[in-house]
């Protein structure tokens, strides 16, 4: 003990060898051992623990006893002990004493562990979060008894299922991470309205906001033996100002529609902690598209950049800048850089959506929007604030993030973080924070623009209209617009047409951001008012989702590359209108203008569908409408700007669509196997296989960007063959089924469009014919029935999806079929008629116009 004394810092030694004295003689049965040895040390960096161990020092006898201070718990190790301490509490009285002193214990315990250097920072904030859950899972349980006694059991409307409590822990708390001396966020929900079932019946409203009362009394309420924890329930719906409980409805219709920027931050960590956990699940499920959104969402940049300032501001105010939580290179800019591109990116990326931030940071880096040198150090600077963040506050057991002034406490800080002295301490705390503000400033400053591109602040008043005719047309000239009239004209008609009448205020001052910046980047470009004229088209197809204008203003490279498309293709702008989601393609010209490979697509869409659930058809659907919709943008934005062979583009687009295809293959397959299994065959081990033949334009590698897909669709027969599951079908039904599947995959209307026309005209016996055709009647057909045009459609197919030797069949029978020996004046008559027949259906046409495709010369009679 003496020399464990002597490590003690000289101005705390006294007061830690005083604390000593008074407390070893209740310990003196106690065996000596390493909790002995860390005493000094404990006691220097925490009065609270010391203060507690005086009061009752039986406390630190258990401890030491049990070993619980030698070891890490187990998991679910703390719920048990707070199940069993809570077990014969018979009112709400010894419920609140009960809980008190386990909190007294186990923070000792924890404080104790961690400054005696057996913990680090991931089991001190699991223990805390963990004892948290108990806490409030266990005292709901008893309190939710006791009002049903009271009141009745709650059932939902029309006396339907029970009802339950759910209680989400937000922040820390929802993150894992809890603090030593930290309050704990909650909201409080519940599955339906209706009402209890008891002689004193109350509705479902009233009775969970009572029972949410009463736990949050049972935590927060000081006693003798103090709190639990200090609750927080600001951050509801509506606030303070708002009801304490309210049902899963009501909570969805408030986010839907009222739901601000930082509800969305604050809901990022939201996790059902206790009370009907499953029922949680069910209602951050329903909350999920308010939090992650589906599009790339820059205006979470914007909105944290407010909550900063507003933090600096409120700082600067109390004289708060040391706040190593809130000040320049705190914890919360970790969080903001972190979270920030959680609420960008993980509505696309679902694995961001974790809760805890050092999950988040490794994600972020492998994912490539940190660099991993940043990801590192911001991860290292999280570890050692939060550590200093809990020796604080275990100094006193006081929620408090300001450095001391003091100069005992400096040395208690700098010796409980294991440094010898003071400035030591504070040059690497400085360093860490430092270089978090550095990553911070990076993320959140405003975007960077060439002073071209930002343009006159006067174009903010041509756009609004408050400057003179005068004025306005002399800065749209400077601007480069030489047809004044005409860009005044479309301005006027997007500033007074519906879309940006319909928009919030917030959607209003995005667009008032963006339109200077647009008119300028536009007035650059070569036919500057047919551009302008392309992207107010643009903006009003995609103004009400706001998040693209904010992506806009966010990334000057991104406006920059839009310009310059829009400029070069309409067909581009209007790709771009209809499939706004492709405007996140923009942000990198490296990656936009890159040749597609093969494999590059097949790991794209596979990384894109890995988070989807197999049973959650409409968003794979969706997944795979925006995979080929931004593919496409590629290669038109290749095709614009480096003009590769039109051969070379056909190929690309050729190859989307076989990407594309055996993907929804492979999905529509293993939907069906999980209802039917497997097709099988009795008389050979090797499963039957199923193909995708193109014609036409994918089979030739001809593919324009808005061709069909003409196809058919073979399967290997086994007459007698059946699935292999316990709801087994023939194999041919299964194939059918197969081939039903794929087509709506592909030709559904979702809201993202359709993946692909597809015309299924050209399999053996055309729109009379079944929809999937055997290997053998596919044989049959083209060496019996098929007519001479079939065969001419035969030149140009190509098997791309599906089973391989299946596809190596049609290779080799395709090629025996076009080889067969023909009579030279029958094929020259039946070619020729059939053409003529083709131009006789068209519709009549102008007679000084020609069609490139379809007319005499043009691209049909070159295939013919």
């Amino acid at each position: 003990m003496n020399a464990a004394l002597a490590a003690v810092p000289q101005p705390l030694r006294a007061r830690v060898e005083g604390q000593w004295r008074e407390l070893a003689p209740h310990l003196a049965d106690l065996q000596p051992g390493e909790w002995l040895a860390a005493l000094p040390r404990v006691f220097a960096g925490s009065d609270f623990v010391a203060r507690a161990c005086a009061q009752r020092p039986e406390l630190l006898r258990d401890l030491v006893g049990s070993g619980d201070l030698a070891r890490a718990y187990a998991p679910g190790e703390i719920t048990a002990r707070v199940a069993a301490a809570l077990a014969d509490a018979g009112d709400e009285t010894a419920l609140k004493h009960r809980l008190r002193r386990l909190r007294q214990r186990e923070l000792v315990r924890i404080a104790w562990r961690d400054l005696a250097g057996r913990a680090g920072l991931d089991e001190v904030v699991a223990t805390l979060s963990e004892f948290a859950d108990a806490c409030m899972d266990q005292a709901l349980t008893r309190l939710h008894a006791w009002a049903v006694d009271k009141y009745g059991a709650p059932r939902g409307a029309d006396g339907g299922a029970p009802q339950a409590l759910v209680v989400l822990g937000l922040g820390k708390l929802g993150g894992q991470e809890l603090n030593f001396s930290s309050d704990v966020d909650l909201i409080f929900a519940y599955p339906e309205d209706g009402e209890t079932q008891g002689a004193r019946a109350l509705s479902n409203h009233e009775f969970f906001i009572r029972l949410g009362q009463a736990l949050i009394n049972a935590l927060a309420e000081p006693t003798a033996d103090g709190f639990v924890f200090r609750v927080d329930m600001r951050l509801r719906p509506n606030g303070a100002s708002g009801p304490l409980a309210l049902s899963f409805d009501a909570m969805e219709q408030y986010y839907q529609t009222h739901g601000r920027e930082w509800e969305r931050y604050a809901l990022i960590k939201a996790r059902a902690c206790a009370g009907a956990r499953a029922a949680g699940a069910e209602l951050l499920a329903r909350l999920r598209p308010f939090v992650f959104r589906r599009y790339l969402d820059y205006g979470a940049l914007e909105a944290i950049r407010g909550m900063k300032t507003l933090i600096e501001r409120e700082l600067l105010r109390k004289g708060m800048q040391d706040n190593i939580k809130l000040g320049p290179g705190g914890i919360r800019e970790i969080e903001f850089i972190g979270q920030a591109l959680q609420l960008i990116r993980g509505g696309r990326e679902p694995a961001l959506q974790a809760r805890a931030i050092q999950a988040v940071l490794p994600l972020l880096a492998a994912g490539g929007q940190l660099t991993p040198p940043a990801a590192a150090e911001l991860n290292a600077a999280y570890v050692f604030l939060r550590n200093v963040e809990h020796r604080l506050q275990m100094a006193a057991d006081r929620q408090t993030h300001g450095l001391p002034a003091d100069e005992s406490e400096r040395t208690r800080l700098a010796g409980a973080m294991g440094f010898g002295g003071w400035n030591d301490f504070h040059a690497e705390l400085r360093r860490h924070t430092r270089k978090v503000h550095g990553h911070f400033e990076q993320m959140f400053a405003a975007p960077q623009r060439q002073p071209a591109e930002a343009g006159e602040p006067g174009l903010l008043g041509v756009w609004l209209d408050t400057v003179d005719a005068d004025t306005g047309q002399r800065l749209l000239r400077a601007a480069g617009y030489e047809k004044t009239e005409a860009a005044t004209a479309l301005l006027r008609g997007l500033r007074e047409g519906p879309a940006y009448g319909a928009f919030s205020g917030e959607g209003r001052a995005r667009m008032d951001r963006l339109m200077p910046l647009l008119l300028a980047a536009a007035g650059l470009s070569p036919d500057p008012p047919t551009t302008l004229a392309r992207l107010v088209n643009l903006l009003e197809a995609i103004g009400r989702r706001t998040a693209y204008l904010a992506l806009l203003i966010e990334n000057p490279m991104a406006l920059s590359q839009l310009v310059k498309l829009c400029s070069a293709s309409p067909w581009i702008a209007s790709w771009i209108s209809r499939h706004p989601i492709v405007l996140d393609e923009l942000l990198d010209p490296r990656s936009l203008y890159e040749p597609l490979t093969r494999a590059a697509l097949e790991s794209e869409l596979r990384g894109g569908l890995a988070h989807i659930p197999a049973e959650d058809l409409e968003t794979q659907m969706e997944a795979l409408r925006e995979f080929r919709h931004g593919a496409v943008l590629r290669v038109a934005a290749a095709d614009i700007a480096l003009g590769p062979a039109p051969e070379q583009v056909s190929a690309q687009l050729a190859v989307i669509a076989e990407v594309t295809l055996a993907q929804c293959l492979e999905l529509a397959r293993e939907a069906l196997a999980k209802r039917h299994g497997r097709p099988a065959c009795p008389r050979t081990d090797a499963a039957p296989g199923f193909a995708v033949v193109a014609y036409g334009k994918l089979g030739s590698l001809e593919l324009g960007y808005g061709s069909d897909l003409d196809m058919i669709f073979l399967y290997e027969g086994c007459e007698d063959g059946v699935t292999t599951g316990p709801r087994g079908v023939p194999n041919e039904l299964f194939f059918a089924r197969l081939g039903q599947r794929l087509i709506h995959m592909l030709t559904v209307r979702t809201p993202a469009g359709v993946l692909y026309e597809v015309d299924m005209r050209l399999r053996p016996s055309g729109q009379s014919g079944p929809l999937v055709t055997s290997r053998e009647a596919f044989r049959d057909y083209q060496r019996t029935h098929a007519w001479t045009w079939e065969h001419q459609a035969l030149v140009r197919a190509r098997a791309v999806a599906g089973a391989p030797e299946l596809r190596r069949w049609f290779e080799q029978e395709r090629r025996e079929v076009l080889g067969l020996a023909r009579d030279p004046a029958k094929l020259r008559r039946e070619v020729l008629e059939m053409r003529a027949k083709m131009a006789a259906s068209r519709a009549p046409q102008a007679p000084d116009q020609f069609d490139v495709k379809q007319d005499r010369g043009g691209i049909v009679d070159i295939e013919f």
